[in-house]
Formats: structure tokens, C-alpha cells, sequence
């Protein structure tokens, strides 16, 4: 049996990155408004997805031993899974990165070290059926924080 949604009603949230503090302020910026799941690699995050499934992925990039593009590719090809939106989480200001995501089709990303009040206002716009018009806003305007 898979299960989606948490159990009080709230949306759930995985949150994907091998960094024990991103984790820590993630869940501390939307522990009051979400039911919010960590995992610090891409292989428990791929492992959590066969079993649940979130309403979203907070997905950081850089990670090993298999980085958030890889593990977004094998998202994408899960029965079930493909539709979930992600926000990628990332130190990288390079475009070539962006872009990759962007064709992975991410609904927002989050340059690290991010606000709470922008972490929690972009999860809501995706939330909110928003990400779709975020998504067309990348190529006109570089889209994302910090650009």
C-alpha cells in the first residue's frame, strides 16, 4: 500500500540533503505548517518514494553518492512519482545548473543559505498550483533566489 498526505491532513514534504544543519532549519521552518520527512541521501530518498508519496521534494544538488540531477532522473521514472514537484536546494549560482533542473522540470530552486520567510513562500506557490507560472517565469527572468 502507498502512502500519500500526512495523517493530521497536512501537506508532506520530503527533504532531501546531506547536510544535518539545511535538514535541522528546513524542519524547524515548516514543522509548524507541514509534516516534513528528511533523508540525507538520494538513495533513502529514492528508498522513501517507493513506499510514500509527498506532496513535495525539497531536493538539494550537490550530494553523494548520488547527486540531486540523479536522483531527480530516477524520480522522474517512478510509477507514480513523476509528478511531484520539486524545489531544488542549492549552493550553485551557476546557469548550466539551473538549466539542467529546469529540464528535469523543477518547479523552483533555493539558493543556499536561504530566508525561512522564502523557503516557505515559494513551497506555498508550488503548493498553490503556482510552480507551473514560476516555471515559465525561468527563461525570461533567470527565476529562483539570489539571481
Amino acid at each position: 500500500m502507498i502512502e500519500t498526505g500526512a495523517k493530521d491532513g497536512r501537506k508532506r514534504i520530503l527533504a532531501v540533503d546531506d547536510a544535518a544543519t539545511i535538514l535541522l532549519r528546513i524542519t524547524d521552518t515548516l514543522e509548524k505548517y507541514y509534516d516534513v520527512i528528511t533523508v540525507n541521501s538520494g538513495v533513502r530518498a529514492l528508498r522513501y518514494l517507493e513506499r510514500v508519496k509527498p506532496d513535495l521534494i525539497l531536493l538539494d544538488i550537490r550530494m553523494t553518492p548520488k547527486n540531486g540531477f540523479e536522483t531527480l532522473r530516477e524520480i522522474r521514472d517512478m510509477k507514480d512519482r513523476a509528478d511531484i514537484p520539486v524545489i531544488m536546494l542549492t549552493a550553485m549560482e551557476d546557469k548550466d545548473s539551473v538549466l539542467e533542473g529546469i529540464t528535469l522540470g523543477i518547479s523552483d530552486y533555493i539558493l543556499k543559505p536561504f530566508a525561512p520567510d522564502d523557503l516557505l513562500s515559494r513551497i506555498r506557490r508550488v503548493l498553490d498550483g503556482e510552480g507551473q507560472k514560476q516555471e515559465a517565469q525561468f527563461g525570461q527572468n533567470g527565476g529562483g533566489a539570489g539571481v
